[in-house]
């Protein structure tokens, strides 16, 4: 069964409404329902006195209706009586601002009151519905990722720290040569003069700056799990999962995490209204799936329309919807729910879309969703079905936090943006992609980009040593392998611990102004960046052609044992990259699993299961394609033979092989 519904908040409605959603939701097929992310303080309207009966009958109710629900703990949004009892637990910004009760995510995770408030409410729920038939699923909070820089959290950094370096004085040695503390005079002496990277006179120390990242990411995690814990011992057998907001929100190291939950789920909002929406939605959906090791995953919340977000209003066109939710299907989910089920008449996200918006059941938004809900239903064979990649490209949160920490480098740098890039030109060539970290097995790909991998360890690069020993194939970009794990920089050239593989060396860095571009010999240029590169044992494939680089190597190509390394020393153009990574596939020997019909056209996705094989047919483009392959399509009901067209904005999931 593929999932289909979303966040339902009964507790903002009246009881002739609650009639009214189970009618609804039946009509529109809705099977699942997440519920009580944000009812702390109905559940616990004083500490220590709880309140179950709503959510007895919300749980009655939806049961009786055939719909399954995804139980949340409600510990993102504390209860105002907490903050008032408890403010030490309140969140405490860089600059020393304790923040306030009235928003969401207002408690410090390494405050003792908080962490056993939640784990206690956490367990409260965990009794009280062990064994309910209506209960599918356990929703841990709601994206994590809220940090704070308070006494609390800076006893927690350096017990972290601690068990990183060690507690003696050797661990404090170690930490001051990890963290170059000899510059600016900052050597400790005494674990107690550590704090976390609060705001200072100038620059904070970039290696401090990371570890108290990397602090955060487990500290949160060890929240998550105090909660998981205390659920699996009362509800044994029900998944538990927490949802991951993506890929913008780089808090967690979620390669981590995705150990450590049991399905991975993810929030993902599109800034983009056009195609290039299917370009966000194949990176996160790509990543969901690699972080949950290849197996099928859940979008928990996606808009039905219009979200008001920070990098400003973005609206789904009529009939996106249901294509952004095939795309996200056709990346290996087997989800399609929405925040909210309703949307609700007051609060900050009052005008966030909803599956049932303000104007009611008689609107274009339910229509769809109604419409979606029939689609899912009837693709509901696809469910459990995987899919297989020959191409990754390595996606590292240490890189990321580094890369942007503030003056390391330019401020227009941003990882993201190079990730992007080389996950665009690989789906462009018509194929799917895997991401790994680091330090993941890369053997069964044929190709791997290493995407401005700025922190990369010493056994994190014998690793690509021997993967192209035994016939890989690499991309290697710009600000790759400059630091080790502690964030210092390897001596001898950039990049030190990949010097030998890629047969070049770094000697100088050379940042581009905003809006710069540096044209290359072989055609295309580069922007953002460029390096002074000597070709010490590889084939020079471009150089620059004009600037204070002009006739120096740009873009290199190394043979090594039974495979090749190519390296990139600027941000090519998208025309330049996309040539450069098509010309990798093909020395990889990379086959597209269909050919593409357009830019626009996106038919790479094919989902296997015992019962067959799913071609995903995704129409962004503004004109009809004639797809080159029949078969039973799910979505028409029928057999369609090959040359059937495709209009834009339209979608055919074909089954190539038996039915289940």
């Amino acid at each position: 069964m593929l999932l289909f519904g979303g966040d339902y908040n009964p507790e903002q409605w009246d009881e002739p409404t609650w009639a009214e959603d189970v009618a609804l939701m039946h009509e529109a097929r809705v099977n699942t329902a997440t519920v009580g992310v944000f009812s702390w303080s109905w559940i616990e309207p004083s500490e220590g006195r709880y309140r179950f009966d709503w959510l007895d009958a919300t749980l009655e109710r939806l049961h009786r209706a055939g719909v399954s629900v995804i139980l949340a703990t409600p510990t993102a949004s504390p209860p105002p009586w907490f903050s008032l009892a408890h403010p030490d637990a309140l969140p405490v910004r860089a600059d020393g601002t304790r923040l306030v009760h009235g928003s969401r995510d207002t408690y410090c995770a390494a405050a003792p009151s908080y962490r056993q408030a939640a784990v206690r409410v956490a367990t409260k729920l965990a009794e009280r519905y062990a064994g309910h038939p209506a209960l599918a699923m356990w929703h841990v909070h709601n994206e994590y990722g809220t940090r704070c820089w308070c006494d609390h959290a800076a006893a927690a950094f350096r017990s972290w720290l601690q068990q990183r370096y060690g507690a003696a004085q050797p661990g404090l040695d170690e930490l001051n040569q990890a963290w170059g503390t000899a510059f600016w005079g900052q050597r400790y002496g005494d674990w107690e003069e550590v704090l976390p990277p609060r705001a200072t006179q100038w620059l904070a120390n970039p290696s401090q700056t990371l570890d108290f990242q990397r602090f955060w990411s487990s500290e949160l995690l060890s929240a998550y799990v105090d909660q998981r814990d205390a659920i699996r011992a009362r509800t044994p057998g029900i998944p538990v999962t927490t949802n991951f907001m993506l890929p913008d929100d780089p808090v967690l190291d979620l390669w981590e995490w995705g150990r450590a939950v049991d399905v991975v789920a993810i929030d993902h909002y599109p800034s983009s209204r056009d195609s290039g929406a299917y370009d966000q939605i194949a990176l996160a959906g790509d990543l969901a799936r690699s972080l949950n090791q290849g197996r099928p995953w859940l979008v928990m919340e996606q808009a039905a329309s219009t979200t008001v977000e920070d990098h400003g209003t973005v609206h789904r066109p009529p009939g996106r919807t249901l294509l952004d939710a095939l795309a996200y299907i056709a990346h290996g989910s087997d989800s399609a729910l929405f925040f909210q089920w309703r949307a609700s008449r007051a609060g900050a996200e009052m005008f966030h879309s909803a599956m049932v918006p303000h104007a009611g059941a008689d609107t274009r938004i339910f229509r769809e969703m109604t419409n979606i809900g029939h689609a899912l239903e009837e693709m509901s064979e696809v469910s459990g079905s995987t899919l297989d990649a020959d191409v990754a490209i390595v996606f590292d949160f240490a890189s990321w936090w580094a890369l942007e920490a503030r003056r390391v480098l330019p401020a227009q740098m941003r990882y993201l943006d190079s990730v992007r890039a080389d996950h665009r030109a690989v789906t462009l060539a018509g194929h799917l992609c895997d991401f790994v970290p680091p330090d993941g097995d890369l053997s069964r790909y044929k190709l791997v980009i290493v995407s401005s991998t700025y922190v990369l360890s010493g056994d994190a690069a014998q690793k690509m040593h021997q993967y192209v020993q035994d016939g890989g194939c690499m991309i290697v970009s710009y600000l790759s392998g400059v630091v080790g794990s502690s964030g210092a920089v390897g001596l001898g050239g950039y990049p030190a611990v990949l010097r030998s593989l890629l047969g070049v060396r770094v000697e100088e860095f050379h940042p581009l102004s905003p809006g710069q571009i540096v044209p290359l010999f072989g055609g295309g240029s580069g922007s953002l960046w460029s390096e002074r590169l000597t070709a010490t044992d590889a084939d020079i494939v471009d150089r620059y052609a004009t600037g204070d680089l002009a006739g120096n190597p740009a873009i290199t190509r190394r043979s090594a044992g039974k495979g090749c390394a190519w390296y990139i020393s600027t941000r090519l153009c998208d025309e330049r990259n996309e040539l450069l990574v098509r010309d990798a596939l093909a020395a990889a020997g990379v086959r597209p699993v269909v050919a593409k019909l357009g830019p626009a056209v996106h038919s790479l996705l094919r989902r296997d299961g015992a019962g067959g094989s799913w071609q995903f047919w995704l129409n962004y483009g503004a004109t009809s394609v004639r797809l080159p392959a029949g078969g039973y399509d799910l979505l028409r009901r029928r057999l369609v033979p090959p040359g059937v067209e495709l209009g834009p904005g339209e979608a055919a999931v074909v089954r190539q092989d038996a039915a289940r």
